[in-house]
C-alpha cells in the first residue's frame, strides 16, 4: 500500500477538494518498468490494458516504459494514438479487442490500420463490408477461466467474451472467405481467486493454443491475456513476475516449435501496473448508529463524501480496499465500522462483500473534518466513475517527489450539461 505519511494530504484535501484520487508516479513507472523486463525480448511483449485506467499522465508512462496497447473502443484507439502510440500493424502497437463494434470503433479501425481483435462472428463480416483489407486476430474462449466472482468471468460458459473454442473452424473459414489473414490469437482467462490458478491457468492456455496452431499457419503472435494478481489486501502475496517471464519464454519456445516459424508471446497485466499506484481520498461527514432488532444486527456508519460513483468497484462486484483514517481517529482503538457514500443507493457502501452484505472493518472511530482513504484504487477507479446525481467525477492529483500537480480537475456542472441539447432531426 501506498505510505500514506508521505503525501500532505489535508492540504491537497484544501487545494481541490474531495474526494479526489493521487496518483503517486514513482510506484506507477515502477509497476509499468516491471512489466517491461518480464516482456523484454523479440519473443515477448507486454500491452497495457488502457480501460484499467486511460488518463493521459499514464498512457505517458506506458509508452515511456515501451508497452504496447490493447484497446477497446475506438476512442481508446485515438487517446492512445494522442498519447503518441503509433497506429498501424506492422508492428501492431495497438490492438483493438472487442465482440462488438460502437460508435466510432469500425472507422477507427479501418482509417488508421489497427489489428483488430475478433470477438464475434459477424465482426468479420462488419469489417469486409467497411472496407478493411488487413490481418486480424481472433479471441478465443477456451472454455475455461473466471475472475473473483462471476460477474468477472472473462473465459467458460458464462461469459460473453471471444469465440467458443469449438467455433474456431468456421470462423477461420469467415475470414479465409474474407481475405483476412489470421495472424493472432488471443485469450484471457482472468486472475481467479489464488494466484497458483493464474499460472495453472496461463500453462492449459498454452496447450489450447498449440491445438490451434495447426489450423492458423499465419499466426505470429499468442496473446495469453492477462489479469496478472494485485494483493489488494495487507495480507496478500504479491506476484512472482519473474516466474512469469519463464513461463512466457516457455510458452514461446513451444508454440514456435508447434508452428514451426517464431511465434511472440503478449501479455496485457492489466490493474498490475496501476492499482496499486492511487488512493482515492474522501471526508468524513458524521457517523451514526442504527440497533440490532428482527431485522438483523445494528452498524455504526461512517459517512464520507466519495460514493460508488468515484469508485464502484466494492458496490459492483463487492471487491475489496483497504482503508485508512487519516485524523484524529486514526489512533484510537478500532471497532467495527461500515463505511458508506452520499448518493441515494442502499449499496453506496464500501465495505460490503461479493453477497451484498455488509462486512464491518476494524477501524479507529473517526471525527466529522477527519480524511478516509481508498487503498489500490488505481485501476477501474477513476475510469469506471460517473456523474451518477448530477455529481462532478472526481480531481485527479499526480505526485511526483515532493510534488503535486492537478492532472484532472474535478468535473463541474456545465461540463455535464455541455451535452445537452434541443436539435430536431
Amino acid at each position: 500500500m501506498m505510505d500514506l505519511t508521505q503525501y500532505p494530504l489535508e492540504t491537497l484535501a484544501q487545494q481541490v477538494g474531495t474526494p479526489f484520487y493521487l496518483y503517486d508516479g514513482a510506484i506507477l513507472r515502477e509497476r509499468m518498468a516491471e512489466v517491461a523486463a518480464a516482456t523484454a525480448g523479440a519473443s515477448l511483449h507486454g500491452r497495457y490494458a488502457m480501460k484499467a485506467n486511460s488518463s493521459r499522465y499514464v498512457l505517458d508512462a506506458a509508452r515511456e516504459a515501451g508497452l504496447w496497447i490493447d484497446a477497446v473502443s475506438g476512442n481508446e484507439v485515438e487517446r492512445a494514438m494522442r498519447a503518441g502510440f503509433a497506429a498501424g500493424h506492422e508492428p501492431p502497437v495497438i490492438m483493438f479487442t472487442a465482440d462488438v463494434f460502437r460508435d466510432n470503433a469500425l472507422d477507427a479501425v479501418v482509417g488508421h490500420g489497427i489489428l483488430p481483435n475478433i470477438g464475434s462472428p459477424g465482426m468479420i463480416r462488419e469489417l469486409h463490408e467497411a472496407g478493411y483489407r488487413g490481418p486480424i486476430a481472433i479471441r478465443v474462449n477456451p472454455g475455461f477461466g473466471h475472475g473473483h466472482v462471476e460477474a468477472c468471468d472473462t473465459g467458460g460458459p458464462s461469459s460473453k467474451h471471444g469465440i467458443w473454442y469449438e467455433e474456431i473452424e468456421a470462423v477461420a473459414a469467415l475470414a479465409q472467405s474474407a481475405g483476412f489473414p489470421v495472424v493472432g490469437l488471443h485469450a484471457h482467462v482472468g486472475t481467479g481467486p489464488e494466484i497458483g490458478e493464474f499460472d495453472r491457468n496461463m500453462s492449459r492456455l498454452v496447450g489450447v493454443f498449440d491445438d490451434l496452431l495447426q489450423r492458423f499457419p499465419d499466426v505470429t503472435s499468442v496473446n495469453l491475456g492477462g489479469g496478472i494478481p494485485h494483493p489488494y489486501r495487507i495480507e496478500g502475496e504479491r506476484y512472482d513476475l519473474g516466474g512469469y517471464r519463464t513461463l512466457m519464454l516457455e510458452a514461446a519456445s513451444t508454440l514456435s516449435e508447434a508452428a514451426g516459424h517464431p511465434v511472440a508471446i503478449e501479455i496485457e497485466p492489466g490493474r498490475y501496473p496501476v492499482a496499486g499506484m492511487a488512493v482515492l481520498v474522501a471526508r468524513v461527514h458524521d457517523v451514526k448508529e442504527t440497533r440490532t432488532n428482527e431485522k438483523g444486527p445494528g452498524h455504526r456508519f461512517v459517512m464520507v463524501d466519495a460514493g460508488f460513483n468515484d469508485l464502484i468497484r466494492p458496490a459492483m462486484y463487492g471487491s475489496y480496499h483497504e482503508i485508512s483514517i487519516v485524523g484524529r481517529g486514526a489512533s484510537r482503538t478500532p471497532e467495527p465500522l461500515v463505511v458508506a457514500g452520499p448518493l441515494c443507493e442502499s449499496g453506496d457502501v464500501f465495505t460490503r462483500d461479493d453477497q451484498e452484505l455488509l462486512v464491518p472493518r476494524a477501524l479507529g472511530r473517526p471525527e466529522p473534518g477527519d480524511l478516509l482513504v481508498l487503498h489500490d484504487a488505481g485501476a477501474y477507479g477513476a475510469a469506471m466513475s460517473s456523474n451518477y446525481v448530477s455529481m462532478g467525477r472526481a480531481a485527479q492529483v499526480a505526485w511526483e517527489g515532493d510534488r503535486a500537480t492537478l492532472i484532472a480537475r474535478r468535473e463541474s456542472l456545465d461540463d455535464i450539461l455541455r451535452m445537452e441539447c434541443h436539435e430536431p432531426l
